[in-house]
């Protein structure tokens, strides 16, 4: 049954032009396209192009599919009348979770693997296999993180056009404020403070150091840790408030 659930709910992901278009091209288009304009630069702590900017096109994919086909779309179920069909349907409302979350991680695997692949063939890209399984995990890691944080920001919504603009304008926030576009020490004064309120930009700099063989106990990397931890705690309670809401 989970089976048959998933192929359908990624039959309709792609067949949604929206989606594909913010989370499957954008993201390695603009990957590209930065690397023909600054894939000579070198970075923090001595890196290149491809391995400063290959993770951090990776958590982007893995932001927007996520944030659009996993909590948008719980908006949209909730407002169309969707949701109520769904929990008089035969199907487990367990099952239906699950393919939600194995359809994201699949999605975000896949682009994981295009932004690896796009790195290997145009930037020279070394491969670490041990770096690139510990990599993997931590990628894993943050879908959870990512789709607990998701789930909590998009149960208070009630409009779905409320929801839309909201996802298009925390979309341009995190590019600017999570070091996508370039980097936060370039940035003008006010998105480098605005940037450490950002969960991504933590995730982003964490994420650069584990696909490098970088990441150390430092009391910035506890900081950042712990930051994000107290989130996913705030989310889980907001999950749990609106569920009880509804019953």
């Amino acid at each position: 049954m989970l089976a048959t659930q998933l192929k359908y709910d990624l039959l309709m992901f792609s067949r949604e032009v929206f989606y594909m278009f913010f989370t499957i091209i954008i993201p390695p288009v603009t990957y590209i396209f930065m690397g023909q304009l600054y894939g000579e630069m070198t970075y923090d702590h001595g890196l290149n192009y491809a391995q400063s900017y290959t993770p951090s096109f990776i958590l982007l994919i893995t932001f927007t599919v996520i944030f659009f086909a996993f909590g948008f779309d719980q908006v949209n179920h909730r407002i169309t009348g969707v949701e109520k069909r769904i929990r008089l349907s035969p199907v487990p409302k367990n099952i239906l979770l699950a393919s939600s979350i194995l359809r994201a991680i699949i999605i975000t695997t896949l682009g994981y693997l295009m932004i690896l692949s796009i790195g290997l063939v145009m930037y020279d890209l070394s491969f670490v296999l041990l770096d690139m399984f510990s990599s993997y995990a931590f990628f894993i890691a943050m879908n959870i993180v990512l789709l607990i944080m998701a789930s909590a920001i998009y149960s208070l919504f009630d409009n779905i056009n409320s929801a839309l603009v909201f996802s298009i304008l925390i979309m341009q926030i995190v590019i600017f404020t999570g070091g996508f576009a370039q980097p936060i020490n370039l940035m003008p004064n006010f998105i480098q403070v605005s940037a450490k309120l950002n969960p991504l930009y933590h995730m982003n700099n964490m994420f650069i150091d584990v696909w490098n063989g970088q990441l150390s106990l430092t009391i910035e990397t506890i900081l950042a840790g712990s930051y994000i931890g107290v989130l996913l705690f705030v989310s889980v309670l907001i999950i749990r408030f609106m569920h009880r809401r509804k019953i």
